[in-house]
């Protein structure tokens, strides 16, 4: 149980997937402009990394290196990826149509998201169990939800600041996403 709540409060707090491995960050800097867009987000993410954590591992562990097809991992990853990704889209198009528009472009996204491969990817080197690697993946998507959701929540404080010319738009985000980053360090003494 220790074990596994390491793994889970390092994937999100010291080894945040946006902030320490910038993995991401499309998403992260795209979609951040809204809080309530940046958590449909960030919710999406958390349901697609911990469903593809859970169907990679089984197929790795159970198909692919029984049969010795372990080099197949990543476009296999890559096909299970995107077959959960329409399924959230699907679902999200039929079930919350304010937030299937909200996303637009960035619901697709998902699949070419490296935070959701990255994830499947260090599971199978560290060669995690099955569990381990859906923990891990929980934390991962937690971390990117935590860290969107604050950026959300600066860049909509941002807007009321009286910011010089040269640094509005992208350049003070980029600033934010830094400081956030720097601040996310202080977390790595907790393991």
């Amino acid at each position: 149980m220790k074990e596994l709540l390491i793994i889970a409060i390092g994937s999100a707090l010291v080894n945040n997937v946006v902030l320490s491995q910038f993995l991401g960050i499309c998403p992260f800097l795209g979609v951040s402009k809204k809080v309530d867009t940046a958590a449909g987000m960030g919710g999406a993410v958390v349901f697609v990394i911990t469903i593809a954590s859970l169907v990679t591992s089984l197929i790795y562990k159970f198909i692919l290196m029984p049969l010795g097809f372990e080099y197949l991992q990543t476009i296999v990853f890559i096909l299970i990826i995107a077959a959960l990704v329409q399924f959230v889209e699907m679902f999200l198009k039929k079930a919350m149509p304010p937030l299937y528009n909200a996303l637009g472009v960035y619901l697709p996204l998902i699949t070419t998201n490296c935070a959701v491969l990255g994830v499947a990817l260090t599971n199978v080197q560290k060669e995690y169990s099955v569990l381990q690697g859906v923990i891990n993946g929980i934390g991962t998507s937690v971390g990117f939800l935590i860290a969107i959701v604050i950026m959300a929540g600066i860049r909509e404080k941002i807007e009321y600041n009286d910011i010089s010319e040269s640094f509005q738009g992208t350049p003070i985000v980029l600033v934010t996403a830094t400081l956030m980053a720097i601040a996310f360090c202080g977390f790595s003494g907790l393991i």
